[in-house]
């Protein structure tokens, strides 16, 4: 794993071909901190299996993860922070995007040949990432859909700031982008319920606008691991392998 250091405040961790090897696919991925998403099994396990298919891989730390820092209390943290009147995802969000595009710029990553990818909460942040900036497709893993819904927001469910991240606020600006999420039949974690209704909610509105195969998918496993939040290897390589088909990269 290697570390990028575009600006003072802006760290970036990469997994895959060496960056002297020029422009090539790439996919940004979200799940923990970077070293936890590309370097930790198995939250890593999708982004090794780019990598090894010829993808770069980057990631950065979600807000409230990274180094010396309990990713087990990070939704907590959020919670909280919400709660004083503080939306730490606002800047996040924009920090994600020029990490982005500086990868671009210094001639990294494809621009026409993007994804990107998330595990959980990662699997909102990418989705937010969709609706403001331009990709091939997006993976989500056991995808976050309704930040609320966490136990961590129970006491202030109708947070007016934090309600603004539910993805059903964004159907509008997401509806016509190809996403594909990965859930098990009982995920008491983010919700079955809650993302089946926010993939309908977009097949509905995609058809209103006049897709008559509207892009956006939901696979449904047998849930596993603790509250059926787990996600297994063959499926985080299916959602992998399904994206570098996206991009090209991978037959």
């Amino acid at each position: 794993m290697d570390l990028l250091q575009p600006s003072s405040d802006l760290a970036i961790s990469h997994i895959g071909p060496p960056l002297d090897q020029g422009r090539l696919p790439a996919v940004f991925y979200y799940a923990l901190s970077a070293s936890e998403s590309l370097d930790l099994d198995p939250y890593n396990q999708p982004a090794v299996y780019l990598a090894k298919h010829g993808i770069r891989v980057f990631s950065i730390d979600l807000p409230a993860h990274g180094p010396d820092l309990n990713a087990v209390i990070a939704l907590q943290v959020w919670a909280d922070e919400f709660s004083k009147g503080h939306d730490l995802l606002a800047p996040f969000l924009d920090k994600a995007i020029l990490a982005i595009e500086a990868m671009v710029e210094k001639g990294l990553v494809m621009r026409e040949k993007i994804g990107l990818m998330g595990l959980s909460r990662g699997g909102l942040i990418a989705s937010h990432i969709a609706a403001r900036f331009d990709v091939r497709a997006t993976v989500g893993f056991a995808p976050m859909t309704e930040l609320t819904y966490a136990k961590e927001f129970k006491k202030d469910r109708l947070n007016r700031q934090a309600t603004q991240y539910n993805l059903m606020n964004h159907v509008e600006s997401l509806c016509e982008k190809k996403i594909r999420y990965y859930i098990g039949n009982r995920d008491l974690r983010v919700g079955t319920d809650k993302c089946f209704a926010f993939i309908e909610a977009m097949a509905n509105k995609a058809y209103e606008k006049g897709s008559r195969t509207p892009p956006s998918e939901m696979i449904i496993s047998p849930s596993i691991g603790h509250l059926g939040h787990g996600t297994s290897k063959s499926t985080f390589e299916t959602g992998a392998h399904y994206l570098g088909m996206q991009l090209g990269a991978i037959k």
